[in-house]
């Protein structure tokens, strides 16, 4: 018999840890090949492990709720055969290193400079890889990571704290506090707002955020301090669109066997107009605008649980209506059923958010960092409406909705936001009774 270490796969450009959430199975169990065995959260999404090899988990590593490294072993197996683990040992020479790839270090979400300096840390305090290459990277010495608030698991530094700490520490001169107390010129006060404690009353119940509703809070929080939002409203009349889905949902779903829903006709309508308005497909870094080539359309996706995620539709301007409705479709049954995988959910330059699926008329969406404006879909609602004709204005039964378009105001101004939501509009009314799928 021998031993085979069981180690946490790669899952994905920049992601370089995840969380154990649960094992499937418990010590002595055994396991068959490509069994699922333990099940992980990045702060992508949530995904399963599966062993590449049968046999006997003998003894777990990691427990539920403690990090795991990429490449790093999880649990020990035994296997029929002789000899050490020479299937793990080639994977550790797969896995990433502590350093992030050149591509990663330039991307958006990661800003940071290269340092000349390599700083060393003791084993008291917990760096994730990326975490300990960004601290190098700038110069940061132990001492200064031990005085920054982390917000990840039990208090741990995550990418966007040092990231935030990297910005602020770049904003203020590099003066010892005495000689910072002889600048006259007045000190803003500090962005961290001040928490005031909650009183709990009899009663009351108390429960504790998952994870993913935290990484939500997160994320939301960053996303309204980084970027000044606006939102532009508009009712469209989308009586067309609706006789043409209803024309052709049950002829689709025949030929196809997908659902034909009123999504894929959004997006393409969103796609037309960005082709219109490419500076609506943009992200900001510094003072420079990344114009993107392509056009990833993030949708964003309630699941079971009241949480939400975004999967990506990537290259949305390259899909017919027909390859629309499949993606769609395919990404919200894997994004319900925990299926996605990381990529899945990242690139997207622009997103929208379907709220009239639970009912409501209009929405103010929040941007998703580091997209720049992001649309919000209302309900269909029958309403009587004028419409002019040859012989003279008319009321008519109309199916009438609500879109709010919600942009960051640093790159994009009023003109270009309510612009690019009335061409949205103009698609959407004037849709062609003849369009094929």
């Amino acid at each position: 018999m021998a031993e085979y270490k069981l180690l946490l796969p790669s899952m994905g450009e920049g992601v370089m840890e995840a969380t154990i959430i649960t094992w499937l199975f418990n010590e002595g169990d055994h396991v068959k090949e490509d069994d699922s065995v333990v099940e992980i959260a990045t702060d992508k999404v949530d995904s399963d492990v599966p062993t590449p090899v049968s046999g006997k988990i003998v003894k777990i590593l990691k427990q539920k709720d403690e990090v795991a490294k990429v490449g790093e072993a999880i649990a020990i197996l035994e296997i029929e055969g002789e000899g050490g683990n020479t299937a793990s040992e080639e994977v550790k020479e797969e896995a990433p290193t502590s350093a992030p790839d050149s591509e990663t270090l330039k991307t958006i979400e990661e800003p940071f400079n290269t340092g000349n300096a390599a700083v060393e840390f003791s084993g008291d305090l917990y760096l994730s890889p990326l975490v300990k290459s960004i601290a190098q990277q700038e110069n940061i010495s132990e001492t200064e990571l031990k005085s920054i608030k982390g917000s990840g698991l039990e208090g741990r530094i995550t990418k966007e704290d040092i990231l935030a700490y990297v910005n602020n520490r770049g904003s203020q001169p590099q003066t010892t506090p005495a000689v910072q107390q002889t600048v006259s010129t007045p000190q803003p006060a500090a962005t961290t707002p001040v928490v005031t404690p909650i009183s709990v009353s009899a009663g009351d119940e108390v429960i504790p955020m998952d994870r993913m509703r935290k990484i939500i809070a997160e994320n939301m929080v960053k996303a309204k301090h980084i970027a000044p939002h606006v939102t532009s409203f508009i009712e469209t009349d989308v009586t067309n669109v609706v006789k043409w889905r209803n024309k052709h949902k049950d002829l689709f779903e025949k030929r196809e066997g997908e659902k034909l829903t009123f999504m894929p006709i959004f997006v393409k309508a969103i796609v037309k107009a960005i082709q219109d308005y490419p500076m609506i497909n943009v992200s900001v870094n510094g003072d420079n605008i990344i114009k993107k080539k392509n056009i990833n359309i993030g949708m964003a996706t309630a699941l079971p649980d009241g949480n939400l995620i975004v999967p990506v539709i990537k290259n949305a301007d390259q899909l017919s209506l027909s390859g629309l409705a499949k993606a769609i479709n395919d990404l919200a049954f894997r994004a319900r059923n925990k299926k996605l995988r990381p990529e899945d959910t990242q690139g997207a330059t622009y997103t929208i958010s379907n709220v009239g699926s639970f009912g409501n008329l209009m929405g103010t969406p929040i941007i998703p960092q580091p997209q720049v404006a992001i649309l919000a879909i209302g309900a269909i609602v029958k309403k009587p409406a004028v419409l002019e004709t040859k012989d003279g204005d008319v009321i008519a039964i109309r199916q009438l909705m609500f879109m709010s378009h919600s942009y960051d105001h640093r790159v994009v101004d009023g003109s270009l936001g309510g612009m690019f939501l009335k061409h949205v509009h103009d698609y959407l009314q004037n849709w062609d009774l003849n369009t094929e799928i």
